[in-house]
Order: C-alpha cells, then sequence, then structure tokens
C-alpha cells in the first residue's frame, strides 16, 4: 500500500494485504487505510470476509459500508432483520448494533466509521 501526504489523501492497493481480525474460526481481514486523518474523529479501510463461520460483530462506533465485490449476508442479531448486500449497495450500522456478516464465498467493503481508534 502507498500513501501519499499532500492535501488530498491518497492510497493505492489499500485492500491488499489486509491483516486478520484474528477471530478463531473466522477468515475475516480488516485494515484501515486512513485513521483520523489530521486528527479527524473518521476512519476508513476495507473489511474482507470468505466463506466459512460468520463473523459476529458490535458496533462501538457509527458506520457506513459500501460493498466492493461478492455479497455480505447480514443479520441484525438483536431485531432479526436480514439483509443480502451486493457490489454497489450501501449500508449504515448505528452505534451499539450487533451484527452477524457471512458471504456464500468472499465480499469485499469499503467503510467509513466515525471513531478515533483502530478496530
Amino acid at each position: 500500500m502507498t500513501t501519499s501526504a499532500t492535501t488530498i489523501g491518497h492510497v493505492s492497493g489499500g485492500s491488499e494485504g489486509l491483516p486478520s481480525m484474528a477471530v478463531p474460526g473466522v477468515q475475516a481481514f480488516i485494515g484501515d487505510v486512513f485513521e483520523n486523518p489530521g486528527g479527524a474523529a473518521i476512519c476508513s479501510g476495507f473489511f474482507e470476509l470468505f466463506a466459512g463461520e460468520p463473523l459476529d460483530y458490535e458496533y462501538t462506533y457509527d458506520e457506513m459500508k459500501v460493498v466492493v465485490e461478492g455479497e455480505f449476508h447480514l443479520t441484525d442479531l438483536d431485531s432479526g432483520q436480514q439483509v443480502v448486500a451486493r457490489p454497489k449497495d450501501v449500508l449504515f450500522f448505528p452505534k451499539g448494533s450487533r451484527i452477524r456478516f457471512e458471504t456464500p464465498e468472499r465480499a469485499l467493503g469499503f467503510y467509513t466509521g466515525h471513531r478515533s481508534f483502530a478496530p
């Protein structure tokens, strides 16, 4: 990944080589490409998931995600709402939501979160 530090932030290859989320049995990878640039309370990056065990995640911040590749099968663990999100779909996860992420093969999403800490 290459980052240029000018007024316009630019990252090339931001979805390559994402670190594991280190959840036993789950093939999930995540990495910020911009982590609080200039002190802003916002981060963005990529999330990749492979078929297998689902990932249950509780949001401690608000986040929006755009599906780039594949499809995410999502379940709100509190309401039971289910969504299948495909490329170009946009998702919003409010702070406090508990979401189960699954995919039939592989899915890649780009996220922007209102947070000032790494996941």
